[in-house]
């Protein structure tokens, strides 16, 4: 069985104490996760850097990408309206826990001068969202070329109430933050 997901089941019997909660329903548990990925100055020149990006972002979430488009055009930035601009892929279930377990195990330890993770993006509600500079932390895009490297958002998205359960509930789960 994936580590985050037996993580997840223990956060009641260890955070039950800080908390207060008298029913294993009250605990928080992740919902969703979001990897997205802008592709920007990127794409306006060769339209095959976008098919690149979707690319990679499957082979790294194990799931297809889903293009988003620009929602209105700004002449500044030569922008027209409908063209892509990013992709998101959301994961639930098994899915996202496997990408969890190669994100906390794999992905960020590899990650050049890394001292954790901040815990000032925890919001109010609950949601954790961090960047990752560049994907070739990944194992399965490693080996490929190192001349078009794109960074990611990752949003977690949990139940916890507000953001000092959340901070608790993922250090449980085992996220590096900073001390």
């Amino acid at each position: 069985m994936i580590h985050v997901k037996i993580k997840e089941k223990e956060a009641f019997q260890a955070l039950k104490g800080d908390f207060g909660y008298k029913n294993p329903m009250a605990a928080p548990v992740l919902v969703k996760v979001v990897v997205s990925s802008g592709t920007g100055k990127m794409s306006r020149g060769d339209k095959k850097k976008n098919d690149l990006v979707a690319d990679r972002l499957m082979k790294i979430t194990g799931q297809k990408p889903a293009s988003r488009a620009a929602k209105k055009s700004i002449a500044t930035f030569k922008l027209r309206e409908g063209e892509p601009i990013g992709f998101m892929v959301t994961l639930r279930g098994a899915r996202m826990y496997a990408f969890l377990d190669k994100l906390l195990n794999i992905a960020l330890p590899r990650t050049k001068d890394f001292r954790g993770l901040n815990n000032a993006s925890i919001d109010e509600m609950g949601n954790y969202t961090f960047g990752i500079r560049e994907h070739i932390v990944f194992p399965e895009t490693a080996d490929e070329e190192l001349k078009d490297v794109f960074g990611l958002a990752i949003t977690i998205v949990t139940t916890a109430k507000n953001k000092k359960e959340a901070e608790a509930f993922l250090r449980h789960l085992g996220f590096p933050f900073k001390k």
